[in-house]
């Protein structure tokens, strides 16, 4: 079932999706050569108290942090370490969301560490642009799969591939709602778009093969071939105007 959100639902999961985009922007500017993974979950979660919100993930069927940290061949859900330190040439998914008044943002975005290879560059700026042209299809009139349509169409066009076996996601009093996003599909198909639905679009890209596997601690995903893999996600509300990004940081003035 998926669920209609008021204008007032909206509201309250505004002010959710930009205290989730502060925090991870502050989380992101302090990943950098020498620092732990777990030391970058120690400023989310410090910073959720601070702004009086609960960190989404941290309990979540068992998950340990409040931020998801994957490094280079990780997809998603890499668990923060004390023993994982960053070195220059990395690239880290930061993927982080919390609850506030009982409504959930979701966000995520990779960051180089250091100087990386022209590669690495190029697999981070096409898959934030196939987070963007998805979004742009997010509005009243289209069906989802628009959405899935054109991020694929994006990031296979330049060799790249999309992760099946994990997808985007309805968002709202629950951290996963009704309808699932995929970021491959064909255009044309999947449930029409209605002003009110709230969903998490989220690409995850490998820059090989779009094979996965989860790792023995039950929650890494990693790419097979061990080629780099990046991942970019807003919450977006679909209005009346189009798409409207719940998750854009929008700078000191937050």
């Amino acid at each position: 079932m998926i669920h209609i959100k008021s204008q007032r639902e909206i509201e309250m999961m505004r002010e959710a999706g930009s205290i989730t985009a502060r925090i991870l922007h502050e989380v992101a500017e302090a990943a950098r050569p020498g620092i732990t993974t777990f030391e970058l979950d120690e400023i989310a979660e410090r910073r959720c108290k601070d702004l009086g919100v609960k960190p989404a993930f941290k309990g979540y069927q068992g998950f340990p942090g409040s931020l998801c940290v994957s490094l280079n061949h990780e997809v998603i859900h890499g668990i923060p370490s004390s023993k994982r330190t960053m070195k220059s040439g990395d690239i880290i998914g930061l993927d982080f969301g919390v609850v506030y008044e009982g409504f959930y943002g979701d966000a995520a975005i990779s960051v180089p560490i250091g100087k990386i290879t022209p590669e690495a560059e190029r697999l981070l700026k096409v898959t934030e642009e196939s987070l963007n042209l998805g979004i742009q299809q997010a509005r009243p009139g289209n069906h989802l799969f628009d959405i899935s349509h054109a991020i694929q169409n994006c990031v296979e066009a330049v060799g790249f591939s999309v992760v099946r076996e994990f997808v985007g996601h309805g968002i709202g009093r629950s951290l996963h709602e009704d309808p699932q996003v995929p970021n491959f599909g064909p255009k044309g198909k999947g449930v029409l778009l209605k002003e009110g639905m709230v969903l998490a679009i989220e690409p995850m890209i490998n820059a090989g093969g779009h094979a996965v596997r989860i790792e023995a601690d039950g929650w890494t995903a990693t790419t097979v071939d061990g080629s780099l893999s990046a991942h970019f996600e807003h919450t977006v509300a679909i209005t009346e105007d189009g798409p409207e990004i719940l998750t854009r940081y929008e700078g000191d003035n937050q």
